[in-house]
């Protein structure tokens, strides 16, 4: 099968060698796994940062979203069947999604919604199933509760921010404040249905002083947390809390004590990595996004289309990711 692998971790993006096609077997099925003719993907941060530090002793596939249909299963698959149309976001510790084919352990994979083609679907299941975990397993908002509480979500625009923003907005009565520093991105983050937009460029306090809210119940930190922490531990309420999904060099989190903030980070691949008992509850969560799509209550983070799944193409969406300035979810389709 055509896969898309790294031989050298931590080449420039530039160098052709960073990423580079290869013929590799096709994979056998375990227990409970499907084989996945892979149809779409998506390009996420993780992938850049497994390119860039994980040392590799042969050719590695990554990528993580994925759209594809189930052409084997395992022995005790009882989810899936041949022919159904799925999509999923993978795991760390198995080979990756920018490949014809792939292996995947039913429990984390959902149906892909009927409404949307391939490449639309393929944005959305890393970033869903991070938001909605960080929503509702993390800091425990309700659905449909929390009324009268404000959430702000830092870097609202990029694609775990932009499904977040929907989340909290459609599924709960939390006031929705997101960030943004871009025009183009602010108008996005309001599009999808944050009550305010405030500039993470500029001081935050004052913003939100200037919009009635001062201070937050909630506060989620996406990107550059390092930047953004020592004014988060002002802006958060008394007994209020702070997640967080991104890789900060330090963080002291003493400063959160003499507010009682609690501390929530969270990682999609968490329950896949360690084979966790609620392991199935990613397969519960995309269903129910597939569904919410579906009936229109949320819609896809689709970017850009960056065509077909080529080594060229994936080091062109690689490099946009580590500009930062990507908006949305950046989709390739088809081999």
């Amino acid at each position: 099968m055509k896969a898309i692998v790294y031989t050298r971790h931590g080449l420039p993006i530039d160098d052709p060698a960073s990423l580079v096609e290869m013929d590799l077997p096709t994979p056998v099925p375990g227990p409970r796994d499907l084989l996945v003719a892979v149809k779409a993907v998506s390009v996420n941060p993780v992938d850049t940062k497994q390119r860039n530090n994980m040392p590799v002793t042969g050719p590695r596939v990554i990528g993580f979203d994925a759209v594809g249909t189930v052409t084997a299963v395992g022995a005790d698959v009882t989810l899936f069947k041949e022919g159904d149309e799925v999509f999923y976001a993978g795991s760390l510790v198995r080979p990756g999604s920018n490949a014809e084919f792939q292996l995947v352990d039913e429990r984390i994979v959902g149906r892909k919604p009927r409404s949307l083609d391939d490449a639309h679907a393929a944005a959305l299941p890393l970033t869903s199933l991070t938001a909605w975990e960080m929503l509702f397993d993390r800091l425990k908002i309700a659905e449909g509760g929390n009324d009268g509480e404000s959430i702000l979500i830092i870097g609202a625009g990029g694609g775990v921010g932009s499904i977040l923003v929907q989340l909290a907005r459609r599924l709960t009565k939390l006031k929705v404040i997101g960030t943004a520093s871009r025009k183009e991105t602010a108008d996005w983050v309001s599009e999808l249905g944050a009550h305010h937009v405030i500039d993470h460029g500029k001081a935050l306090g004052p913003q939100l002083e200037a919009l009635g809210v001062g201070q937050v119940d909630h506060a989620v930190g996406l990107t550059h947390t390092d930047d953004y922490f020592d004014q988060l531990v002002e802006i958060v309420k008394p007994q209020g809390q702070f997640g967080l999904i991104d890789d900060p060099k330090a963080l002291d989190a003493t400063k959160l004590k003499r507010k009682a903030i609690s501390l929530h980070w969270e990682s999609m691949f968490t329950r896949s990595t360690y084979q966790t008992h609620d392991m199935a509850k990613q397969h519960d969560i995309l269903d129910r996004v597939a569904d919410l799509i579906d009936d229109g209550t949320l819609r896809t983070t689709f970017g850009e289309h960056f065509g077909r799944i080529t080594a060229e193409n994936l080091r062109r969406a690689h490099r946009l990711i580590e500009s930062h300035k990507a908006k949305g979810k950046i989709v390739l389709e088809g081999f």
